[in-house]
């Protein structure tokens, strides 16, 4: 039997990994922003007045931004 550990991040956690202030991670978090990003992972809640963000699925959104930076380039590359 394997067991999976899941850490959730606080927000200062969260803005550490991203390089994003607060503002901006709500902002991708928030369909009216023009900063909306469908696939920047959603908060949960944890109690009435707390909440986090699950570190495997913010790792996962950064390595997609990763992948789409070396796409580019080698598109950039190719042409």
């Amino acid at each position: 039997m394997t067991t999976q550990t899941i850490r959730i991040l606080k927000l200062p956690e969260v803005m550490h990994m991203t390089a994003l202030s607060r503002s901006a991670i709500y902002a991708k978090a928030n369909p009216k922003s023009h900063l909306y990003d469908p696939e920047f992972p959603t908060l949960i809640k944890l109690s009435a007045k707390s909440s986090g963000w699950v570190e495997s699925e913010i790792n996962e959104w950064l390595l997609k931004r990763i992948e789409q930076r070396n796409q580019q380039h080698q598109t950039r590359k190719a042409a």
